[in-house]
């Protein structure tokens, strides 16, 4: 979407609306945990983000990755900088290129700084010498793909403190195609709002976008204004000078003077505030709570699907996704991207695309050996793993090998049922509660556009032990309104369902549109989730090492155990799915993975358990129990 677009969208509500500025970090770990931030901070509800551009080398390439990350991954509209610094039309070109193949269709057009060896700011050979030379170079290749940001500024910049002339400078610049206007930082809003009026006075009549930097500490505010010559009012200083040695004092105040600034801000009439984080979150936070911004159980981010969407090219219309990724997005992401379309309004031929390899990004196991074991311990028994995941389910975990995030409220109303499957053995992988028919804006359970309603059908998806895996089915197959899928690891496949069709699960009623069904339950990417969830399992065992107890026990459960998920067609029925495994216990629930570990000992030694191996090859097995080839 385009920012010109949003920044209508939030005139025309009357909804206020904000976006963050990131850079790119100098260090793999500081570009790791920029994403984790990232990610949280898309919780926030900023309308998009925007990345800045190092010219030259491997920042330059970290920037057109970080678009890739946030488009596709993590659903963020994006706006990439780009500037002329050391860059020919070639490189130019490249960048464009990537961008657009990111799914971007913002861009930010600078000159950009002089590089720190050079006094003066010179053209590149072949290169841009002013920002309007980008802009009409963007144009003219991309037409109106992109929405082409430039640059304001209110208190003069570096080289030019000449506000008219620079006011002549971005009237050329708009009109050689920049479609809204991001200022520097300032903290001056009389200044800019004078300097407002001098802008519609040339007939500039392009959205406005203030730029304001949160206070985070004084060492680094008094730094970033004294870089960016930025007016500073003096009862700031008399606030925050008397307690600058105390950061935690400092934000508070900060945040209020802060908030301060944004509401004159807005009574000038600007709906949009663009915020430079620094990619820090905290004082940014600060601000938004300041100003009663944030999202709330009460008034949660709206979305337009149950499921993160991603913003890479050709997905803006995707609308169907299998449930079975429902806590592991990117993972979905990264092993579809190759696909020539993505499902609209219906699932189709499930066979038709094929699921990515398990060796592509954000698919294995995160994360060290040794950070592994000191998130999840060393599980000495199936009692040790199941208290695992009731500290998950509990919110004592932050994640599972399974759920790359915690569980979200929607699960509140199904946690006890959750923990005491769990207490008994049952591993709960996945899982959503039955809806009703509640109003598409429920704090909980809404999505999609107002005045609709939606409904989910009880869903579980849990790791389920060979001696209790009979009767598990045989309670299924005597209630009609069940419906499952069974696997293990080495291919044995169940199902009593009549056809390989999609069932949904969660559907909604809108107004003037027919129903939308996006998330699904079927055969086939079941079977592609099923070699990626025993995977994830089986790197969680290898973070152990060989023949240790904990690593015998994960293995064990990964070789032996069902994966097996099962729905409730009756969506009336919110209790039946739990009421299945009622006085279920798993077998040596207690039993220390040490005589585990003996009995695998023995085995090697030539002794064996009388388990018959299974095939590497996928055996269907229909309710009547006849097998067959898949």
């Amino acid at each position: 979407m385009h920012i010109h677009e949003m920044i209508a969208d939030a005139d025309r509500t009357g909804h206020p609306s904000f976006s963050f500025e990131y850079f790119p970090p100098k260090t793999a770990q500081g570009v790791q945990n920029l994403y984790d931030r990232m990610e949280r901070m898309y919780d926030f509800g900023p309308k998009f983000i925007d990345i800045t551009w190092g010219a030259g080398g491997r920042i330059a390439e970290l920037t057109c990755d970080m678009v890739v990350q946030a488009q596709a991954f993590f659903g963020l509209e994006t706006c990439m900088h780009l500037t002329c610094t050391d860059m020919g039309e070639e490189k130019i070109n490249d960048a464009l290129r990537r961008a657009y193949k990111a799914g971007c269709t913002n861009i930010l057009a600078l000159r950009g700084d002089p590089p720190r060896e050079k006094e003066q700011w010179v053209a590149t050979d072949s290169g841009f010498r002013y920002a309007r030379d980008l802009v009409a170079h963007i144009r003219k290749t991309y037409g109106n793909h992109f929405d082409i940001g430039v640059a304001g500024y209110p208190e003069g910049c570096d080289d030019n403190k000449d506000e008219e002339l620079l006011l002549d400078h971005l009237k050329e610049k708009v009109d050689m195609g920049g479609s809204f206007i991001v200022t520097q930082m300032f903290y001056d809003a009389d200044n800019f709002v004078r300097w407002v009026g001098k802008v519609r006075e040339r007939g500039i009549t392009v959205p406005i976008i203030p730029g304001i930097m949160p206070i985070a500490t004084y060492a680094s505010f008094i730094r970033r204004a004294n870089h960016m010559n930025c007016k500073v009012p003096e009862e700031w200083m008399t606030a925050l000078e008397p307690i600058k040695n105390d950061d935690s004092a400092v934000r508070e105040v900060g945040k209020t003077l802060v908030a301060q600034l944004c509401r004159k801000i807005m009574a000038a009439g600007i709906v949009h505030l663009h915020f430079y984080t620094m990619n820090l979150a905290q004082a940014t936070r600060m601000v938004l709570e300041e100003l009663d911004w944030m999202p709330t159980t009460t008034r949660p981010r709206k979305q337009a699907l149950p499921w993160k969407q991603s913003l890479a090219l050709g997905r803006r219309e995707e609308d169907v996704r299998p449930i079975f990724w429902r806590n592991r997005n990117k993972s979905y992401i990264s092993r579809t991207q190759d696909w020539d379309e993505f499902p609209n309004g219906r699932w189709g031929d499930s066979r038709s695309p094929a699921f990515g390899e398990l060796d592509a990004y954000g698919i294995g196991l995160t994360g060290t050996n040794e950070s592994n074991r000191k998130r999840w311990g060393e599980p000495g028994s199936v009692k040790d793993i199941a208290s695992l995941f009731v500290r998950y389910i509990e919110g004592g975990l932050p994640s599972l090998p399974w759920s790359e995030a915690p569980l979200t409220s929607e699960s509140d109303s199904i946690k006890d049922d959750l923990i005491r499957l769990n207490q008994r053995g049952l591993l709960t992988i996945n899982s959503q509660p039955a809806v009703d028919g509640v109003k598409s804006t429920h704090p909980v359970f809404g999505w999609g556009p107002s005045n609709g309603y939606v409904y989910q059908k009880a869903y579980l998806e849990l790791l389920v032990s060979p001696e209790l895996f009979p009767e598990v089915i045989r309670r299924i197959d005597a209630n009609p309104d069940l419906s499952y899928y069974a696997v293990t690891q080495s291919g044995k496949f169940m199902t009593n369902t009549p056809s390989e069709g999609p069932n949904a699960v969660t559907w909604g009623v809108f107004p003037g549109k027919e129903i939308v069904q996006p998330t699904i339950v079927e055969s086939i990417s079941f079977l592609a989730w099923k070699d990626e969830a025993f995977r994830l399992g089986m790197d969680w065992a290898h973070c152990h090492d060989a023949n240790t107890p904990s690593r015998v026990l994960i293995e064990k459960i990964m070789n032996e155990w069902y994966l097996i998920n099962i729905v409730n067609n009756d969506f009336r029925q919110s209790r039946a799915i739990f009421e299945l495994f009622d006085d279920m216990t798993v077998k040596d629930f207690e039993v220390p993975a040490t005589v585990l570990l003996q009995d695998t000992r023995r085995q090697a030694h030539g002794h064996t358990n009388g388990i018959q191996k299974e095939s590497n090859g996928i055996t269907a097995v229909n309710g009547n129990g006849a097998a067959a080839a898949v």
